[in-house]
């Protein structure tokens, strides 16, 4: 049943019960029917669920089998070190799923604990899980909405209900039965929402829904829904399958040449394995984990603190920004933005002041502002507004509350949309009247229509206009009625708008430079929307389409799809149409990044591939349902995080680059060698020593590694692409190759020289030349010389560890005997220096090509 459609005795006949509310036995039966007034959940996962889940991954079972296979050849601190890395990352894993199982709990422990009904014909307290529909609610200022409920008797009515509608302002409620077919949660005028705050007057009204049924509930199950996997979780998932295929591939055919060679089978088995433990890449995931939690430190210095470390990286494959407009794209204060009065205002006998000074007159007098000791206002924001510009006006008299003393009022009511105060003047009294336009239309004394017409103007504009108009009586009225509000002179009109931030418009711009759309989605007007969207930039074309949720109900979820591109503000949306939005962006293939701050927020946060939650002005069950919270709430905060996403990504990236390339580079040597009739050139504990040493400390490093300056001028990264894209794949393949050229060839040439260190010699070149190409890759395009040497100074100082402990196992003794190395004359070691140097240069002049053809482009 519409219940905001219904008149009053329908929705108590439908209801079974009257104003005087239900008897205490009534109530128990629709108790023990209806069961408590709760939002309830679907059982969520269990701890151990929880933790056996993240031994799941590709990834993390590949590195467990290489732990079992480094302890079977007797590596037992590569084993120990997998471990390590594994249970760690299981860690990080299990607590940002246990965190995301909280979002309903702070939902349901947001219900008001008691509410005051009707019962038996008298007024009671009871505990507001015991309500059931047809229980009659008394509110009040103040109180928390225990239910939804129909209203029928209400007095100045005001209820805050931007945790569910999103708009900032109290709405005025009434009891009047509506008439639009299907008016949005902000329009219901004569419905109150569980949870929703009453901020001014009093209500009666009748329970229509309890626990999940409500509007809360309704959002309780939304959240209950799926959580998108973050782009990183889906390359990563994609790498280990084909990571997996690739090493058993490599490693048998290496195996299978070994023995067609005639080498030694064991031999070639340890060489084998050794080589698998060698092309997985182990410290992936503590690399990753280190790159994102620099990323969180870097970006909470920014005011943006992350809940979930995936979803750093996320914001760099981040296509659209969905934001809310409130607070976050604008400074959520309303601000007088200009005033408007006609040619000629009549100005009353004995008040000495110009017409611009009389309508500061009637703002500063006809308002409820309350100012403490810290110079705080307390009071209505529209009222605090009108204070603030008032005050900062040239022609303002500090004594004019004083000379002008109120000695009565009529309060606004949403029947007459206007507000009367009567104040002192001399022997006489001066009667103010602000309100609508076209509700002081009725009751001037002039021509109304300029004063409409301008109102239209600035309404267009999505500004909130006040109309003020006054009249002089000779005697303070005994009765006050709204049949006192006739012939009143007209004084002026004033617009005040929620102004955007000043930042806003530069931080649009990054987003269209960085190949992102924004989108604004507010529970406002759609006048008021389009305003503050083309201002800061959202709206940019004829093209830019505003939509309501009224007519986004009326399209089909085809149709929807077809236009949600085109759709560049939503004005009024549900909770569920949110989710609508996200679902046609993401099957467009966009990455979508949500903000919101009201519980109605909370499903489509979750659901995003990214949500955003407001820190200042969100509710605990938004941030809950987050990956990251704005503490500043501001939307440049995240073009921010954006650009730190995409340096994590690119980090991450170098890694992969840096650790396959190597792998390659030892795959090849140890493969090339038998081809060509030369023994295997490295040991098992060789490669095991290549692996942790010149892949670990310079790798980790890389993630450390600054933001490229070309970062926020190019398209987000390809949601849909893998982490081997084709320039990826051609690197490691070609490079790699060189390494195990470089390698065969040292080899080749210390055997033509009967020299005994030959092993030691391609051992060393293999080291130092992965050392130069994690020196080279850095940057895809400029040259480390343009970057310079030091702009990574953990890079530097891990290289410099890694080469200390390389010349350790060639010089010191019982390191040779263990590395079964010799120590090598000092032109070996520069020869060694020199040849390995060719990876360095050579890629080097494969980013003068990049360059080059960019240029010439």
């Amino acid at each position: 049943m519409n219940w905001h459609q219904s008149e009053t005795d329908a929705v108590l006949s439908e209801l079974n019960t009257q104003t005087q509310g239900l008897s205490a036995d009534e109530a128990q039966k629709r108790l023990d029917e209806h069961g408590k007034n709760e939002l309830t959940a679907t059982d969520g996962k269990s701890v151990w669920k929880l933790i056996v889940g993240q031994f799941t991954n590709v990834m993390i079972l590949i590195l467990m089998v290489a732990a079992g296979v480094s302890y079977a050849v007797g590596e037992i601190s590569d084993a120990i070190i997998i471990l390590v890395i594994v249970v760690l990352n299981a860690l990080i894993g299990f607590v940002q799923e246990y965190r995301a199982e909280k979002a309903l709990e702070a939902l349901k422990n947001m219900s008001a604990p008691q509410a005051t009904v009707r019962r038996d014909g008298r007024e009671t307290q009871v505990e507001a899980l015991e309500l059931v529909p047809g229980d009659v609610v008394l509110l009040e200022a103040g109180n928390l909405v225990p239910a939804d409920l129909r209203l029928y008797d209400v007095a100045s009515l005001k209820v805050e209900e931007a945790s569910l509608t999103g708009e900032s302002e109290a709405v005025e409620k009434q009891a009047g039965t509506l008439r639009d077919e299907d008016p949005p949660l902000g329009d219901r005028l004569n419905m109150a929402y569980k949870n929703t705050i009453v901020k001014h007057g009093r209500a009666e009204g009748v329970v229509v829904a309890t626990g999940m049924n409500t509007e809360m509930g309704r959002i309780a199950q939304l959240l209950q829904g799926e959580e998108s996997q973050t782009p990183l979780q889906k390359r990563l998932a994609k790498f280990g399958k084909q990571l997996s295929v690739a090493v058993l591939i490599i490693c048998g055919l290496l195996y299978g040449v070994g023995i067609l060679r005639g080498e030694e089978p064991l031999r070639m088995l340890l060489t084998a394995i050794s080589l698998a433990v060698a092309a997985i890449p182990e410290a992936l995931p503590a690399v990753i984990t280190i790159a994102l939690a620099l990323g969180a430190k870097r970006m909470v210095e920014q005011e943006a603190l992350i809940r979930q470390l995936p979803a750093v990286e996320t914001l760099g494959s981040v296509t659209y920004i969905c934001s809310d407009k409130t607070g976050t794209i604008t400074q959520n204060r309303m601000t007088v933005q200009e005033t408007w009065q006609p040619e000629a205002v009549e100005v009353p006998a004995g008040l000495d002041l110009p017409a611009d000074q009389l309508l500061l007159l009637a703002m500063s007098l006809n308002q409820d502002v309350k100012q403490e000791e810290n110079g705080k206002y307390l009071g209505d924001p529209t009222e605090i507004a009108l204070v603030d510009y008032v005050q900062k006006q040239e022609g303002y008299q500090e004594d004019w509350p004083s000379t002008y003393p109120r000695k009565q009022e009529l309060p606004f009511d949403s029947d007459r949309k206007r507000m009367t105060t009567f104040h002192q003047f001399g022997d006489k009294y001066l009667m103010i009247t602000k309100g609508a336009a076209e509700a002081l239309a009725t009751v001037i004394d002039q021509e109304p229509e300029p004063m409409l017409e301008k109102a239209e103007t600035l309404a267009a504009e999505g500004k909130r206009v006040i109309a003020y108009s006054y009249q002089l009586l000779d005697t303070l009225p005994e009765e006050l009625s709204e049949e006192l509000e006739t012939g009143l002179t007209f004084l002026g009109l004033v617009a005040m708008i929620d102004p955007p931030r000043e930042e806003i418009p530069q931080a649009i711009e990054d987003c269209f430079r960085a190949g992102i759309t924004p989108v604004m989605i507010t529970g406002d007007h759609p006048a008021t929307a389009r305003a503050i969207a083309s201002q800061v930039g959202i709206i940019r074309s004829d093209d830019d389409q505003v939509l309501t949720g009224a007519e986004l109900g009326k399209l089909s979820p085809e149709a929807f799809e077809q236009e949600v591109e085109s759709i560049k503000v939503y004005a009024r949306v549900s909770p569920e149409q949110k989710l609508n939005i996200i679902d046609a962006l993401q099957k467009k293939g966009h990455y979508v990044a949500m903000t919101g701050d009201g519980v109605n927020d909370a499903p489509a946060l979750k659901k995003a591939n990214i949500g955003v939650a407001m820190g200042i002005t969100g509710t605990d069950v938004t941030k809950e349902a987050s990956h990251m919270i704005l503490l500043d709430d501001n939307f440049a905060t995240i073009i921010k995080a954006v650009r730190e996403g995409r340096r994590i990504f690119d980090n991450i990236s170098k890694f992969i680059k840096y650790t396959l390339t190597s792998n390659t580079g030892e795959i090849w040597t140890l493969f090339l060698a038998p081809l060509f009739g030369y023994p295997i050139p490295l040991l098992p504990i060789h490669i095991l020593w290549v692996n942790l040493v010149t892949d670990g400390l310079p790798g980790l490093a890389l993630a450390a590694e600054p933001v490229e300056k070309n970062t926020m001028s190019r398209p987000p990264h390809d949601p849909g692409e893998g982490i081997f894209t084709r320039p990826l794949i051609i690197h490691i393949a070609w490079v790699g190759l060189l390494m195990g050229v470089i390698c065969l060839l040292t080899q080749a040439y210390a055997l033509g020289q009967d020299n005994e260190g030959w092993q030691t010699m391609v051992f060393t070149v293999l080291c130092l030349s992965q050392m130069g190409h994690a020196l080279a890759i850095r940057s895809n395009r400029r040259s480390l010389f343009a970057q310079g040497l030091f702009s990574n100074p953990q890079l530097v100082g891990a290289i410099g560890t890694t080469l200390v402990l390389q010349l350790a196992v060639i010089y010191v003794p019982f390191l040779q005997e263990l590395f079964h190395t010799r120590a090598l004359s000092l032109p070996e070691l520069g020869g060694c220096v020199a040849v390995s140097s060719l990876v360095f240069w050579g890629v080097e002049v494969e980013k003068w090509v990049k360059r080059r053809s960019s240029k010439s482009a």
